[in-house]
């Protein structure tokens, strides 16, 4: 009866035993799936080219603080996981260098970075104002810090108005205020329609000034 009593309860304790042993060898299993999934930067990243040609995004750099301001210095750089790339004898490798300009993203010259526009700024307001803008660096151009940043930008976008269109409304039509109307300032518009361009005085006026373009767009927009 003992021995009985000693194997029934010994088939739960196996059982149990085994179900622990099953759910800790499961947990690794699912950790490897996990790190097999391609994260989103690969896409962007060619397979087999040059791994110095690779894009800033695809490799992982050591900063090289030794290096001077304004000048070309070699930074060691290793792809980041899942890329592929190789050297100029086509053997694929992880570890590598390239040559970069020492200097951080936001002391880039403006035609290496794209930075978002403002449509609710004054172009022609006085003193000119700027706006806070969002700038990424382009995918070529590799610098050091982060590749998106702050900076205040001029407004400096355009609602479609033309500077020429607006100087010969106003010198054949400005009379009946044409040139106003065109540039969205119904109000002056309407002004110089009843007065006859207040009798011709307010029309020499704004020939003047749209000609040195000192009147622009009612939206605060610049000329094209």
């Amino acid at each position: 009866a003992g021995s009985l009593m000693t194997t029934k309860l010994s088939q739960p304790q196996s059982t149990l035993a085994k179900s622990l042993t099953s759910t800790s060898t499961n947990a690794p299993y699912f950790k490897v799936l996990e790190s097999t999934e391609i994260p989103p930067y690969v896409t962007n990243c060619p397979s087999n080219g040059l791994c110095s040609r690779l894009p800033p995004d695809c490799m992982t750099c050591n900063t090289n603080y030794s290096c001077i301001y304004g000048k070309t210095a070699t930074f060691d750089c290793k792809v980041k996981p899942h890329v592929h790339c190789v050297d100029e004898n086509n053997q694929e490798q992880e570890n590598f260098t390239i040559n970069m300009t020492c200097q951080f993203c936001w002391q880039l010259a403006t035609s290496d970075y794209v930075c978002t526009n403002s449509t609710n700024c004054m172009t022609v307001s006085c003193p000119r104002q700027r706006y806070n803008a969002t700038c990424t660096v382009r995918d070529h151009i590799h610098c050091l810090g982060n590749r998106v940043f702050p900076k205040m930008l001029y407004c400096n976008w355009t609602g479609g108005y033309k500077w020429s269109t607006a100087l010969a409304l106003s010198i054949t039509l400005g009379g009946f205020g044409a040139d106003r109307f065109y540039l969205g300032q119904w109000r002056e518009g309407l002004g110089k329609l009843f007065s006859f361009g207040g009798l011709g005085i307010w029309t020499l006026i704004d020939v003047l000034l749209i000609g040195v373009g000192y009147v622009g767009p009612a939206d605060g927009s610049l000329y094209i």
